[in-house]
């Protein structure tokens, strides 16, 4: 069969012919191209994203070294035996204008008004932790021993409750510091400073869901409304109360015998976002100075007291 066999060899030969030529040229220039763009990349931009990622992180971790320590809770101070604070003088020396008393440390503080310019004044933290300021605006100024949160409202002539940041200190490599930033912030309770929480209860807008309950004699639900103080007191105080019942349920008077209330009302507990939400960040608080109490001794309570960001 000659014809085949001469255009076999007519076909065998135009492939060769074609890999001496061209030797693969798509496969060869998408490679090179692929190559060339990455060098390009690396040349001009470094992967710029992950190194401000890393930036960020080494930032946050500092931060968090300096109010929170290793762990979730913020570092805390050290205790004497008597209950008392023990200060780290060592850390405590970068700023300026400290000074150490019997029973107490005192640096000089201040806020700035932008219109009419910064309030200074002496901050005290004694020995229990408690937050002091005495502001020297000028020499009849009344305010002595007042609160964080009242040297704010004076200062900015508003209580915005962000004293942390628009309060400041003096430091020796740098000035007017944020108390979060310095050390001093880690010897702040909620405990002991009552007298900012109330402030801040008052003006804190969280959002609590309504709770159930459930009665330990006859098994049934009992909705709890959370939209006050009082309110999530209340619920608070019969979530720890291993023997509740339904008798003791604080709107109305009911017994065991009433109806509980119908599956198709439970789904809906009051969330903003979604009528049929069962628990988002809106309507699920993990724990607040509205929903907290300084006279419990539940350990939710303890645990916010003592180790809560203020």
């Amino acid at each position: 069969d000659p014809p085949q066999q001469k255009t076999s060899q007519g076909n065998e030969k135009k492939k060769e012919d074609e890999n001496i030529t061209q030797g693969d040229p798509p496969q060869e220039e998408r490679s090179l191209r692929i190559k060339i763009e990455e060098e390009l990349k690396n040349i001009t931009e470094g992967d710029p994203p992950k190194q401000k990622r890393s930036q960020g992180n080494e930032k946050k971790t500092e931060d968090d070294n300096i109010t929170q320590g290793q762990s979730k809770r913020r570092k805390q101070f050290r205790v004497g035996d008597d209950g008392n604070i023990l200060f780290d003088e060592e850390e405590l020396k970068m700023i300026l204008d400290f000074k150490r008393g019997e029973d107490y440390i005192e640096v000089l503080c201040g806020a700035t008004n932008k219109k009419y310019g910064d309030y200074v004044g002496r901050l005290k933290i004694n020995n229990e932790g408690q937050y002091f300021i005495t502001c020297e605006c000028c020499p009849e100024c009344p305010l002595v021993n007042v609160t964080l949160e009242a040297f704010e409202k004076h200062a900015l002539r508003e209580g915005s409750g962000r004293w942390k940041r628009n309060i400041w200190v003096h430091c020796e490599d740098e000035d007017k510091v944020p108390l979060w930033k310095t050390p001093l912030i880690k010897y702040y309770t909620h405990q002991a400073n009552v007298a900012n929480r109330k402030d801040s209860a008052m003006r804190k807008q969280n959002f609590h869901r309504d709770e159930f309950l459930r009665c330990t004699r006859c098994g049934k639900e009992r909705r709890f409304h959370l939209k006050s103080r009082p309110d999530i007191k209340n619920y608070h105080d019969a979530s720890n109360n291993k023997c509740w019942n339904c008798s003791l349920w604080p709107y109305q008077k009911i017994t065991c015998d009433d109806d509980e209330e119908r599956s198709s009302l439970k789904a809906s507990r009051g969330c903003s976002r979604s009528s049929t939400c069962q628990g988002c960040s809106t309507c699920y608080c993990e724990g607040c100075i509205k929903c907290r109490f300084e006279d419990c001794n539940c350990q939710e309570c303890r645990d916010f007291m003592l180790y809560a960001k203020p």
